[in-house]
Formats: structure tokens, sequence, C-alpha cells
């Protein structure tokens, strides 16, 4: 079971009132409380910081938790099965899965959840499961799936000319398939072609025989994204229209969705080599893994866009969520 603490801050008036004590201003305070509660810095560092005594930084902290500027609250125990129930009901989700697990390296310790996930779908030899691309997914992967002898698994998407570690789709494809004990599809193609280049990539055999089995699909792993506004190190070639849509709260495999789960469309989505949204709703498995509280709106724009029907995540992440859904 778990204790959950939460820190609100009062929006306050940060003006001085005439004759206040010097060095305890409302906005001292407020800075003071921010470092501290926010961005996690000690005590003594923030006196290094701000030419302040420890001492004095610790009466800052009192008067601000005093004057209402920081209020702790201190929530009753909540387990992570209660956490999922909580999520699936408010989520509309088929099953829910929060785990208590360390903050460090937490995706990769949720690997288990998945196989149980993939288990229950009653794959069987021939089933055909569908991978997605992302750090969820190759954290996962790298941690081990568990044998589902005789499953055919195939990219959820192209993803050929991309440098970067986590959308080595087809890597992802032949581990998982090893470790399983089933047979690998791969897809040679771009996520996002020219229309004239898609046409050739739809032409070839070879992706047309990949292809046709996402209509077969009976589950898929698949990372829940943020939007792309702006280049962050390691992020995929992202287009100048992609960073204008700013109604987007996330994507999976590219098909992006605002917090109520509508879709948001962009100049591309038409040239995806990926599953369909149409595709992807109707496979019965589809597992969204995702750990941040920062994905919360991400997570609830998945679930309720109908892109996802079954969530992995870890209880700091489920606790954003419901805050969020509140």
């Amino acid at each position: 079971m778990l204790r959950r603490a939460v820190i609100y801050f009062k929006e306050v008036d940060l003006s001085d009132p005439a004759g206040q004590e010097p060095g305890s201003s409302r906005a001292l305070l407020h800075t003071v409380a921010k470092l501290y509660y926010l961005s996690n810095i000690p005590q003594n560092e923030i006196a290094r910081q701000l030419g302040l005594s420890t001492a004095t930084i610790s009466r800052l902290l009192k008067r601000a938790r005093e004057d209402g500027i920081v209020q702790i609250e201190v929530r009753e125990l909540v387990g992570p099965e209660e956490l999922a129930h909580d999520l699936e009901r408010k989520l509309g989700l088929k099953r829910v899965i929060v785990a208590d697990v360390p903050e460090a390296n937490a995706v990769t310790l949720l690997a288990g959840a998945v196989s149980t996930c993939l288990i229950d779908a009653e794959l069987h030899p021939g089933s055909v499961v569908a991978i997605g691309w992302g750090r969820a997914v190759r954290d996962i992967i790298q941690a081990g799936l568990q044998r589902i002898p005789g499953v055919v698994t195939v990219p959820a998407n192209g993803g050929m000319q991309e440098t970067a570690e986590h959308f080595q789709i087809n890597e992802f494809v032949r581990l998982a398939a090893e470790q399983m004990g089933g047979t690998p599809r791969f897809l040679h193609a771009p996520y996002l072609p020219s229309a004239a280049l898609r046409q050739a990539f739809l032409s070839d055999a070879s992706s047309r025989e990949t292809i046709a089995l996402w209509d077969k699909v009976e589950a898929a792993l698949v990372g829940i994204g943020l939007p792309h506004v702006s280049p962050t190190p390691g992020q995929l070639g992202v287009t100048p229209d992609e960073r204008l849509l700013t109604s987007a709260v996330g994507d999976v495999i590219r098909h992006y969705f605002d917090i109520h789960g509508q879709m948001v469309p962009w100049d591309g989505a038409d040239r995806l080599i990926a599953l369909s949204v149409e595709q992807l709703r109707e496979i019965p498995s589809v597992i969204g893994v995702a750990v941040s509280a920062a994905k919360a709106a991400a997570i609830i724009g998945a679930a309720r866009s109908r892109l996802i029907n079954i969530l992995v995540t870890d209880v700091r992440t489920a606790l954003a969520v419901l805050d969020l859904c509140a």
C-alpha cells in the first residue's frame, strides 16, 4: 500500500507589503518553496544560490506553509490494484495493470506485466502480434517477453532510415519473435515516404505480404508518445506540420489525438506506412505502455481515442492520470 503526499502552490500577491521584514517577502517565499518542493533542490544548495543561511531557508519554508503558499495533503492509502480499477472505469479500458516499481528502470520492470497481457490474449500458433517503436517498447523487449510459441511478429509501422536505437522497429520484431519462439516478418519501408514512394513501397511484393498481416493482428504492443512541438535528442524526423499540432497531447505510431480522444489531422497522416486508426481499433488487445507523469494527458487521449484498450504503467503515472481525470 502507498501513502501519497501532494503539494499545492497557492496563487499569491507577490508584491511586498510596506514595512515587511527584509528577507521574507512573499516573492522570496514563493521562490524558495518552488526550488525546494518542485525542483527538489536541497536547502543548503538553495541557501548558496540565494546568498542566505540554511537556517533562513528553513524558516522561509516554514513560513510558506503557514501562509498557505504551500499546502501539503496526505491522501488515504491506495494500492496498485485499486488504482488499476479506477483507471479502467474512468478511461473505459478493458484492462489496466499498475505496478509498484522503482522510478529507475520502471519500464523495464513492466515487461512481466506486458507478457501477462500477451498470454491472456490467448494467442496461438499463427497469431499475429504487431510491435510498435519508441523507448518504452525498446525497454520492454530488451527486458524480455515470455514464450508464446508459433506467433508471427510484424512491425506496426515502417521505420527504415531512422538511426536512433528506439526506432529500430525491425530489430524489435526480430527480438520479440526470438523471445516468444515465433516467426518475424519485416517491413523494409520508411514510416513517412512521399506520396509517390509510398505507392512504390506498397507495390513491392515483400511489403504487401507484411502489410496484409495487419488485418489479422490479434495483439499489439505500442508506446504512447508526446507531441513533437520542439526538437529533442534522439527524436526521429518531425515535419514542420507536426510541430504545429498544438491541440495534440500525444500519439500512437504517429496517429495524433487530443485529450478528448479526437484525432488531430496533419499533413502526412495519409502518407504513413503504419497500422491505420481503424485497424488499431479492431485489434482485440492493444497494449499501451507509458511511464511518466508528463504523459498523463497523452494516456487519457490514447484511451479515449480507442487506439489502446489495455494500459500498463506504474503507480506514479497512474496517480497523475487520475488527478488529471478528476
